[in-house]
């Protein structure tokens, strides 16, 4: 195709959409790498360490949108110091000393100061898409200044931040002209909120289709703001305490029933339950319900709010729905195609649902593609069962709330059942396991997981075998993590090369010492092997050489930048 007009090229790559396509054709030759560098206009970054952020500039001069993801996954635990660095500031300065003409800047557990929120907002004219998930470091002063400025802003989407509130009216920064809104979610938000702000916002916003309101958003409010904008189809519900009987109640109800569009419902992060009965009437034309923030809905009133949702693809609610609950949803909601159950309060250390709950869901729900279970317990045969009924799984993802309990009926290891969802399940993408794992779930991983990019691990295996498995089998895998598990520098060491096709591999609590960190930096340079103490438990990041001392935590991954420079000093890279 080299005879092809670059313009015909371009035009071409248009239609290749994902990143991984994008990535296969800019290595064709070097006029397909030149025509796909400068006609990308979206990035994705797994990991901002990986490369630079002037190279990223340098090599995409029409970049408009581009993802960055910070710390590891394992952070979403608190296995990763809060400290341990994935600052965005130097992204964002790179861009606009390169005059990037940024339009959207997805984020992941990135820290974002406020001087990056307000360089970013004016720095970029054109800027109309912020999202940050799991970000840290910033106030509203800093969401302030991009209401202010970002004049053309489409999208603010605010998800599980930690946001410090200096300024609670924030929302009365963006200027009267501006009307581009199209999604608002500041639900994470435990401030004040401007409300008369927010109500003008809305009203004049003809194109919002997305909000998500804060618990400081009242039923009065929420009321006004349904009126102004029976259009949403994406609805976050803050706090709902009210009486029945009130007139607000009513109120409520009649702006419900000119809510015909909303088809993704979530929130109710402060509930009287006993009231949810004003959302029936909008239930059957839901495809997506969120209730895993609403922890005072109790099984009999959310059992009663699912029985009017029967066209549902994608259910996230707490455990407290019980076994029986969960048989509700399989009778009702036919076309699941993705469902998470979290833990009502983890801290216990019992959860309400256990395996029987897994196989009604399996029987009931066989688009079911994607799932996230916290269980009190699991059997061979109930997961034997769920491979059987939905072959269709992209994603895995199961959590014992007792890490190493065996199944609940023969006290064997869980290796039969997991061995046989990765047989059954052929575009296995992700997978999480947890009970009682000896080495042998590890082989069935290796020889069936052929599409497997990431794997959780967690107190499982025998010996290193069990890793050496996965890393010998496991041709497409781009992140492993592995916590309290006895691999060791054999299996560390067994396949290096391994390690160049994939993104990252995370190591905490095994066997792992500073010898053998050592010696896999000095056969693979390309790769920055961090090694992690923030305990001050282990001497040699002060000089000792004593090459049999375990390391603590270890976060390997490929870069094209080298060592960073802004690592703290409990981080040690080799």
């Amino acid at each position: 195709m080299n005879y092809f007009p670059d313009e015909v090229l371009e035009h071409i790559f248009d239609f290749v959409g994902s990143h991984k396509d994008r990535n296969s054709v800019s290595q064709v030759c070097k006029l397909w790498y030149r025509i796909e560098s400068y006609s990308r206009q979206k990035v994705f970054v797994g990991n901002c360490y990986a490369i630079g952020p002037e190279r990223v500039a340098e090599r995409f001069s029409g970049l408009k949108s581009i993802t960055l993801k910070g710390k590891p996954h394992f952070a979403d635990f608190n296995l990763v110091p809060p400290d341990w660095g994935g600052f965005v500031y130097p992204w964002i300065e790179a861009f606009a000393r390169s005059r990037v003409g940024l339009e959207e800047l997805r984020l992941k557990r990135m820290v974002v100061s406020d001087e990056s929120l307000e360089l970013l907002s004016r720095s970029f004219p054109n800027f109309k898409s912020l999202v940050l998930v799991s970000c840290e470091g910033f106030t509203t002063d800093g969401l302030a200044a991009v209401a202010a400025y970002c004049r053309q802003l489409k999208e603010l989407d605010l998800q599980e931040n930690d946001v410090e509130d200096h300024r609670g009216h924030w929302l009365s920064c963006f200027p009267e002209s501006s009307t581009s809104l199209v999604s608002l979610n500041f639900a994470c938000l435990k401030g004040d909120i401007n409300l008369p702000a927010l109500e003008r916002l809305v009203a004049r916003s003809p194109n919002l289709k997305s909000l998500r309101l804060s618990r400081a958003v009242p039923l009065d409010v929420l009321q006004r703001i349904l009126i102004r904008a029976p259009q949403l189809l994406d609805l976050g519900v803050g706090s709902y305490l009210h009486d029945p009987d009130s007139e607000n109640y009513y109120k409520l109800v009649t702006a419900i029933q000119k809510c015909k569009s909303v088809r993704s419902l979530s929130g109710f992060l402060d509930v009287a339950p006993h009231c949810l009965s004003a959302f029936h009437v909008i239930c059957p034309n839901l495809t997506s319900l969120n209730l895993s923030y609403a922890p005072g809905i109790y099984d009999n009133e959310l059992i009663k709010l699912i029985r009017h949702c029967h066209k549902l693809q994608r259910l996230w609610i707490l455990d407290c729905i019980g076994d029986k609950g969960l048989e509700v949803v399989a009778s009702t909601c036919k076309d699941l195609e993705e469902l998470r159950v979290f833990p009502s309060d983890p801290y216990v250390g019992q959860a309400a649902v256990t395996e029987e709950g897994l196989v009604a869901i399996s029987r009931g729900c066989q688009k079911l593609n994607s799932i996230l279970y916290f269980c009190q317990q699991m059997t061979n045969a109930a997961l034997i069962t769920v491979a059987k009924n939905c072959p269709n799984f992209v994603r895995f993802r199961l959590c014992i709330l007792d890490p190493t309990k065996p199944d609940a009926v023969t006290q064997q290891p869980l290796d039969e059942g997991f061995g046989a969802i990765v047989q059954a399940c052929k575009g296995l993408k992700r997978l999480s396991l947890s009970g009682l794992l000896t080495d042998q779930v590890f082989l069935y991983i290796g020889m069936y997981a052929e599409q497997l990019e990431m794997l959780s691990i967690a107190f499982a295996g025998d010996s290193d075998k069990g890793m050496q498995y996965v890393l010998k089998g496991c041709k497409k895998l781009r992140k492993l993590e592995i916590r309290d598990s006895p691999f060791g520098n054999a299996a560390l060491l067994m396949d290096v090369a391994k390690y160049e096709t994939m993104r990252s591999l995370w190591m905490s609590s095994c066997e792992v010492t500073l010898g053998g960190c050592k010696a896999l930096a000095k056969r693979m340079p390309g790769l920055n092997v961090e090694i992690i103490n923030e305990n001050d438990q282990m001497e040699f990041v002060g000089g000792c050489d004593d090459d049999r001392q375990k390391v603590e935590k270890m976060y390997l991954y490929r870069t094209l930048a080298g060592q960073r420079r802004d690592a703290p000093e409990f981080v040690w890279t080799l």
